[in-house]
């Protein structure tokens, strides 16, 4: 389950604040959400077989269409707007790999929540708003942990419009970068 700064007795920190302390951490992991620290619960099989199957079909739809991209896994942080620092299950940078020491995903083109019982509200609402507060990112897609239904959200042509579409079966069309993943390929048994 996620616990929140209150529950932790953290309070509000500024990004500076809390990269210190969440470098100090021993162990688990954290995004800060509204200024807000959110622990992260541990993972149902589920949900650490949807992100790596994500992971997996977006490198393959990088390779396939020749991109000059890279796909992170879960780990790498993003930031949106002064308030936010999220760790997707995965995202894709466009544009040349990071440096080895980075930890930031500057430019952030497509990213990966899979929902678990305890992030589903923060990724369907303030996440949702935070990633697209980001100028860079053109998809954000949402996939279930336990069955084959993803949310697509695509910006329109660099406004703060978005489409959205739901998906139990077929193709998920990326423009830009222009590739293309399956449903069928995240939820392959």
């Amino acid at each position: 389950m996620s616990s929140t700064a209150e529950d932790q007795s953290l309070g509000v920190m500024s990004r500076n604040a809390y990269r210190r302390w969440a470098e100090a951490q021993p162990r688990g992991r954290f995004e800060r959400i509204d200024g807000q620290v959110v622990a992260m619960a541990p993972e149902r099989a589920s949900h650490a077989d949807r992100k790596a199957l994500a992971w997996l079909a977006l490198r393959r739809a990088v390779a396939e269409a020749n991109l000059p991209c890279h796909v992170y896994p879960d780990g790498m942080t993003i930031e949106a707007g002064e308030d936010g620092d999220y760790e997707p299950d995965a995202v894709v940078h466009c544009g040349g790999k990071l440096p080895g020491d980075a930890v930031v995903v500057p430019a952030p083109l497509i990213v990966v929540e899979v929902l678990s019982p305890s992030t589903r509200a923060n990724d369907l609402t303030r996440k949702l708003v935070g990633y697209f507060q980001v100028p860079s990112i053109r998809h954000y897609l949402i996939f279930d942990a336990d069955r084959p239904r993803v949310i697509h959200y695509r910006r329109r042509n660099g406004s703060q419009e978005f489409d959205t579409r739901i998906l139990t079966a077929g193709e998920i069309r990326f423009d830009p970068p222009g590739m293309v993943i399956t449903v069928e390929d995240v939820y392959a048994t």
